[in-house]
């Protein structure tokens, strides 16, 4: 269906748990441009507590990743089809996201999204960015995939 981009499907498993490695996810979490389902999948698998919301705009993903959700019967998993502006604000538990907008405009959009204390987690080959107020960096779990180095960097909303 390309869906991810060329190369091998086996980088993108490793990516995502390695990004999800270490947390301690609960609650209701959102995937953020979830494309393949790369994170939040393996969010949903690793962390049964966590409700997992598959964010994507694009009928085509989405419609693929409904299919996931009914063949792999997670039911701590859903699919909302359409853009992040359409989701509620500021009830969220956590976000995550692999490739959705560029840093600054992800980390924004977090902020809109998380409760207090909620954690935005972002995927990234490169340094942690300085985050705006009012989050402020948690943690930084390093990784590599295919001998590169990755980090899931994880921000709290104060």
């Amino acid at each position: 269906m390309d869906l991810v981009g060329p190369g091998p499907v086996d980088e993108h498993f490793i990516d995502a748990e390695g990004a999800v490695r270490g947390l301690d996810a609960s609650g209701p979490w959102l995937d953020l441009g979830s494309g393949a389902g790369f994170p939040g999948v393996t969010l949903a698998v690793r962390f049964p507590d966590a409700k997992v919301t598959l964010v994507e705009r694009r009928e085509k993903r989405a419609v693929f990743l409904l299919e996931v959700v009914a063949r792999t019967g997670l039911r701590n998993l859903t699919v909302h089809q359409g853009d992040s502006a359409s989701l509620p604000r500021g009830v969220w538990s956590g976000v995550i996201s692999r490739a959705y907008k560029p840093p600054p405009a992800y980390l924004a959009d977090a902020i809109d999204l998380l409760e207090p204390g909620g954690l935005a987690v972002l995927l990234t080959a490169g340094d942690a960015p300085t985050p705006p107020p009012p989050l402020g960096l948690f943690h930084v779990e390093r990784y590599t995939v295919d001998q590169k180095p990755r980090a899931s960097v994880r921000y709290r909303l104060s």
